[in-house]
């Protein structure tokens, strides 16, 4: 038996009193009041109610031993990322590694794998495979139903998906950037009952008063918690906390406890945040984590302060997970997997552009967003061949199929990145994770690229003779190193990119969604330029 004593806050009853908490088996087994007054509060442990592990670059134990430490007890996780790549060798492999740790952490069945037709990819799954995952007690629901034109057109597989999920007796996740009205409704008639993709407060109030539950995401390169907070106020029971995409570097500073200490620090109401960052998402996914009642499992977190919520310690369980600043369960071992066929060096002149044309359209991205903009401009050119322009911000986008032994190179331009030498690379692009790579010239564009082919996998920097890399042995996607030395090689890459011009504030991050074809406006895939709106590939020189 075990006895744990602080100030409770109970978000059941809305208050806060001095209790000693009785743990016995892992449960809670009586709360008691007392006069004794004590000094550190208990709170619920926090949930992530939408995140995509594979993007802190960290296996499922790592990511695990980062977040006890801001009080993290439950998540659930997509592995769409892994999936593109392995399939169902990779969900398991997830799977199969958070077994390992005390962190309660559930998956999604990835619904959208490839997100498109118009990408290649490691993988498809089917309905019948989402059939097999949802018998699996550590699925939870569907993923995220990136493929909303397949919902609203009635496609046969998408909604054979969906019915997998209800026959399972378990939730749709949505991603609706966007979406309102007549499609809105109908896309909620589906049976999809959450979105994490709002921007705008307006388009997550018309979801909430439809029926949907809103989670309000704040990641290294999506960053909607300014914005959506007053849901907090409005719709307490309807919204959730989730990071949906967070490199490590960011993961170290904090996790769902700095939303809820920026909630409280806008003024929200304790117990209103307390059930964005818990509650919610306990109920809707079924989580079995508790509420510091009786018979509750005791999951369980210590601080010192309800303003900064700095966590001292983290119990799941009953028993300590975190303390004293240590992390006191120890990670895992598994043999990384991978699907890398791509062994032909890329040379510069597979890289040129040569076109007619006098205008072209050109990528504009955006610090804190993944969306992306459509901007005319002329380029240099010489003899037809057409140049980046680094000196009006203007650099070279690739992407090359990872999957085939001889791809032809997708080539576009992007203004955002401002990338005045060299070029940065990676394997982690959204969704299918072909390589991805953005540069001032071809030369170091092709320098980079190739360090990747090398490796099989990881990010990588090119500045004149000298490459820069973090290699991510799992997938393409994942180091098998541990946290600590995965940040540190992380932190030095950021550093080189700010000495090639680039101050975005996670540039990987960023150019990892310049090829997720399901967030407007302008994207590339390995196929070519993409134009969200008119959900189709497009080309390169304006219209005319």
């Amino acid at each position: 038996m075990q006895r744990i004593k602080g100030k409770l806050v109970d978000v059941i009853q809305r208050d806060i009193y001095n209790a000693i908490v009785i743990v016995e088996d892992g449960k809670i087994q009586n709360v008691q009041r007392t006069e004794e007054e004590f000094d550190r509060y208990l709170l619920p442990g926090f949930i992530d109610a939408h995140v995509h592990i594979e993007s802190s670059m960290l296996k499922p134990s790592e990511f695990a031993a980062m977040a006890v430490r801001h009080g993290t007890v439950a998540t659930v996780s997509d592995p769409h990322e892994i999936a593109n790549v392995c399939g169902l060798e990779g969900i398991f492999y997830m799977i199969r590694e958070s077994e390992n740790v005390p962190v309660k952490i559930h998956f999604t069945a990835p619904s959208c794998v490839p997100a498109t037709e118009f990408e290649n990819t490691g993988h498809r799954l089917s309905a019948k495979e989402i059939g097999i995952l949802m018998q699996e007690p550590k699925i939870v629901a569907l993923g995220e139903m990136m493929n909303y034109p397949g919902v609203l057109n009635d496609d046969t597989e998408v909604y054979a998906k969906i019915k997998a999920a209800f026959d399972a007796g378990k939730p749709v996740d949505g991603h609706a950037p966007e979406l309102g009205g007549e499609d809105l409704k109908k896309y909620i008639r589906a049976g999809i009952s959450t979105d994490h993709e709002c921007t705008r407060l307006e388009e997550a109030v018309e979801k909430i008063e439809n029926g949907m539950h809103i989670l309000i995401r704040e990641g290294s390169a999506a960053q909607n918690f300014d914005t959506l907070h007053p849901l907090i106020a409005r719709y307490p029971g309807s919204c959730m906390f989730c990071t949906d995409d967070c490199h490590p570097d960011h993961l170290e500073k904090g996790h769902i406890n700095r939303l809820v200490s920026r909630a409280i620090a806008a003024g929200h109401d304790l117990f209103d945040v307390l059930r964005v960052s818990s509650c919610n998402a306990s109920k809707h996914y079924k989580i079995n984590t508790g509420m510091l009642q009786p018979g509750d499992p005791a999951d369980l977190i210590i601080v010192n302060s309800l303003d900064k919520m700095d966590v001292v310690a983290t119990y799941i369980g009953g028993k300590p997970v975190f303390e004293n600043g240590n992390v006191l369960f120890q990670g895992s071992m598994s043999k990384p997997i991978n699907n890398f066929k791509l062994k032909k060096k890329i040379k510069p002149e597979q890289l040129e552009v040569y076109s007619k044309a006098d205008l072209f359209k050109i990528i504009q991205a955006f610090d804190g967003s993944l969306f992306t903009d459509i901007l005319e401009h002329r380029l240099p050119k010489k003899n037809g061949k057409v140049f980046a322009d680094p000196a009006n911000g203007i650099n070279k986008i690739a992407v090359i199929n990872r999957y085939t032994e001889d791809p032809v190179p997708s080539i576009g331009f992007i203004k955002g990145f401002d990338i005045k030498k060299g070029a940065i690379a990676s394997t982690v692009a959204h969704d299918s994770h072909n390589i991805i790579a953005i540069g001032a010239d071809d030369v170091d564009l092709a320098r980079v690229i190739n360090r990747l082919i090398g490796s099989r996998g990881g990010l990588a920097l090119s500045e004149g003779v000298n490459t820069y890399h973090l290699p991510l042995s799992i997938a393409g996607l994942i180091s098998d190193e541990q946290a600590g030395i995965v940040i540190e090689t992380y932190e030095k890459l950021n550093e080189k990119i700010r000495q090639i011009g680039c101050n975005l504030s996670s540039a990987f991050m960023t150019m990892s969604f310049m090829a997720l074809l399901v967030i407007p406006k302008l994207k590339i895939s390995n196929k070519g330029l993409f134009d969200v709106s008119e959900f189709k590939l497009t080309v390169l020189e304006k219209d005319t």
